[in-house]
């Protein structure tokens, strides 16, 4: 749950507490002279809450220091904005408080003052940056960490829109990482606060769930003390037992993504027992059975198959005599320290890595190394965030192999994953697979347990083409990728160029011979690569997305046909343009019968395509329909033509609205006076009730383009309970 008692704002008097707390050996000096210099950087600074900005950079030094990190860490979290936010730079940390300062810092700060042409590349190239600097310090991580938490914990003074975009990165990238880090408290309320953003009536409904079961306490605490009677009887009488609730975000997962009822949840109370041996674990484990009935299916042994964040507990649900169910944790004081603070926790109990650490420790971040592999090949800002998704799914699957060796991957990966798992030589060569000695397709889903045996075949044996549209694991993508590119290097070359040149013709892209080469060698080098035929080659083995390459290209197209002076640049194509009686140009058709798609409604001001249908006319669709980008790619892309807006449109279009809200008297006949005040035409309104207390309604109105849609939407925003609005 939300961590609610831990004050946010601090001073640096709070620091010098912790620090004294802590009893670890801290050079106070350096930290104070941190201090100094990030007071001074960012004096006059001030938070959207209003607070001191110089608050924050204290906030993040607190739980740095909570987590036992070194004097080292303290300073870079006291200077992680001041690089990012003001006139400190780089080399002035690096001189005042030396090189490993400096990098901390640098791999923390964002790269805010290069110029990028989307939101989610800016945010795949500052995600990169971090995980390089994480590779070669996971203290980059644990700061950053720190950092998004304490500024989850004050996101109330975000506007909402902001609070909603950083609540989903946290709860796509952030939190996932803290869960591969093994850092359980840090994850669990950086999920629990973005879901108080991203769906605050659900997070609502669950903590008055668990306002309401006071009693459930009672019995908890009933339960513990019984099972320190019976394991004291059984000698084990040194034993810790904690009580421990579910996070909100968990319940929230099994009610709402499980579709369960909250009293069908069976772990949301839990006994946590940490022993001195692991021996005594699995006799406690006998001891709980014998006095509770034991749910066969809820069983789970990660102490001899620990998780891939190293995690180790036994955990088993039972009956108790009153028959609620519960939950039993069971584990060794150092699996506990690792689960709640994971790589954390070799700085906070052995003050730093020690050479006995080091493969386990590597073993830890070994996915971060893999994910930065896979982007030498010249993938684009999607690629990176879909691998960093993938590579980061919390829920996991453990199967084995016929020798007992135990392949962690995550839910949903397939036979093929596994292989790749094992090795690429297997993956390679894979013909088929056996689960439990029965034959299944290559595109099985692995499901914890199964024993897998990957059949072989010759060794000149390769991967097909289509597996890159079965594996889910980003390791397994790569490598299929890298197979191709080795052992196909001139099939990958001629079906790249091929593809790349029929695709630029279809979109009228049409460079000049005496430019071709260098424009070509251009877009490679932006890509990452050294020479033309590298992108051909990548493009053929599917290391670039021919789609999101063209838009790229078509910006570039663009920028050179403004750089050439008009006598001298012939217009690639001769293009005819009539304007239709819908406001539309098709290029290239004259007098088109023109209609509009009702999978996507498109108005004036979307970026839209046209479609070439038999007998029908043009049928114009929005560029982002999920139907026009499978007809782009499909075997009619020839088809497809581009279209846009003519300058001036007059004519009104139908565009539907859907709305969520919290339901109240009245709610109808404010939405319908709004449109009434704003003279609109209406063609359809309905609303229903939902079962959670929330009304869910759908409208269909008369609009003029984008601008005046958005226009509208702002207005029924402001209606009191209204939460949500979506153009369908």
């Amino acid at each position: 749950m939300v961590n609610n008692d831990k004050s946010t704002v601090k001073s640096y008097e709070d620091l010098e507490r912790a620090v004294e707390e802590s009893g670890r050996p801290y050079d106070m000096e350096k930290i104070r002279r941190a201090y100094e210099l990030a007071a001074k950087a960012h004096a006059g600074q001030t938070r959207l809450s209003g607070e001191s900005y110089v608050s924050h950079p204290i906030a993040t030094a607190c739980l740095v220091v909570d987590l036992g990190l070194d004097t080292d860490s303290v300073v870079s979290a006291l200077l992680h904005d001041s690089v990012e936010d003001t006139d400190v730079t780089t080399d002035d940390l690096k001189s005042a408080f030396g090189a490993e300062v400096a990098q901390l810092v640098d791999g923390v700060t964002k790269l805010g003052k290069i110029k990028f042409s989307s939101v989610e590349e800016q945010q795949a190239e500052n995600l990169r940056k971090m995980l390089l600097a994480m590779s070669k310090d996971v203290r980059v991580m644990l700061i950053k960490l720190c950092d998004r938490l304490h500024n989850m914990r004050t996101g109330d003074g975000w506007p909402e829109q902001k609070r909603r975009d950083k609540a989903l990165e946290t709860m796509e990238v952030y939190a996932p990482i803290a869960h591969r880090l093994g850092m359980s408290n840090i994850k669990e309320e950086l999920e629990d606060r973005s879901l108080k953003y991203l769906d605050p009536i659900g997070y609502s409904e669950i903590t008055a769930h668990l306002d309401q079961n006071g009693g459930a306490q009672e019995f908890i605490s009933d339960i513990a003390d019984k099972i320190r009677e019976h394991l004291e009887e059984n000698g084990m009488g040194k034993c810790t037992i904690k009580k421990r609730i579910k996070s909100v975000y968990g319940i929230y997962r099994k009610m709402f993504i499980q579709n369960r009822a909250f009293e069908e949840i069976y772990d949301v109370y839990a006994v946590r027992i940490i022993l001195d041996t692991v021996g005594e674990c699995y006799n406690a484990l006998g001891v709980i059975h014998d006095m509770y009935h034991p749910i066969p299916s809820r069983f789970k042994d990660y102490i001899s198959t620990p998780k891939p964040n190293m995690y180790q507990s036994l955990h088993t649900t039972v009956i108790g005599h009153e028959g609620i169910p519960f939950e039993v944790q069971i584990r060794t004081w150092d699996m506990d320290r690792t689960a709640e603070y994971g790589v954390a926790a070799h700085w906070k109990y052995k003050v730093g890595v020690n050479s006995k650490d080091t493969d386990n420790f590597d073993s830890r971040i070994a996915w971060v190394r893999r994910l930065l592999e896979s982007q030498r090949e010249g993938q684009d800002a999607g690629d990176l965030l879909r691998d960093i998704k993938s590579e980061l799914l919390p829920e996991e699957v453990f199967a084995f192999t016929p020798k007992g060796d135990v392949i962690n991957l995550p839910a949903g990966a397939t036979a093929i994953d596994f292989a790749y798992a094992i090795h690429s030589a297997v993956g390679n060569r894979m013909i088929g697979a056996k689960v439990n000695s029965r034959i299944v397709p290559i595109d099985h889903k692995v499901v914890t347990g199964e024993i897998i045996e990957i059949i072989t075949g010759p060794k000149d044996k390769g991967p097909s083409r289509d597996w890159l549209n079965i594996v889910t694991t980003s390791e397994a993508r790569n490598k299929i990728r890298n197979w191709f590119k080795k052992e196909r290097k001139e099939e990958n070359i001629a079906e790249g160029k091929a593809a790349l040149e029929k695709e630029m013709r279809r979109n009228l892209v049409n460079i000049p011979d005496d430019q071709y080469d260098a424009f070509m060698l251009d877009l490679a080098r932006r890509q990452r690569l050294n020479t033309t035929e590298e992108l051909y080659a990548a493009i053929g083995y599917g290391g670039v997305q021919l789609s999101r390459l063209m838009i790229k290209i078509k910006d570039e197209y663009t920028k050179l046909l403004k750089e050439q002076a008009p006598a001298e640049v012939p217009p690639p194509v001769t293009i005819k343009k009539q304007k239709s009686s819908d406001g539309v140009v098709v290029e290239g058709i004259d007098n088109c019968l023109v209609k509009f798609a009702k999978c996507c409604n498109p108005l004036p001001g979307d970026d839209i395509v046209g479609f070439i249908t038999r007998g029908f006319g043009v049928s114009i669709h929005k560029r982002t329909c999920g139907n026009a980008q499978a007809g782009l790619a499909g075997p009619d892309a020839e088809r497809w033509v581009n279209a846009h807006w003519a300058d001036s449109v007059k004519e009104n279009f139908k565009s539907t609205l859907e709305l969520f809200a919290v339901d109240r008297d009245g709610l109808m006949a404010d939405v319908a006076g709004l449109i009434a005040e704003l003279h609109l035409p209406c063609y359809a309104i309905a609303a229903r009730k939902l079962s959670d207390g929330r009304a869910n309604m759908t409208l269909t109105i008369g609009v003029n383009n984008t601008e005046h849609l958005n226009t509208i939407i702002g207005r029924l925003k402001k209606i009191k309970s209204i939460t949500t609005i979506t153009r369908l």
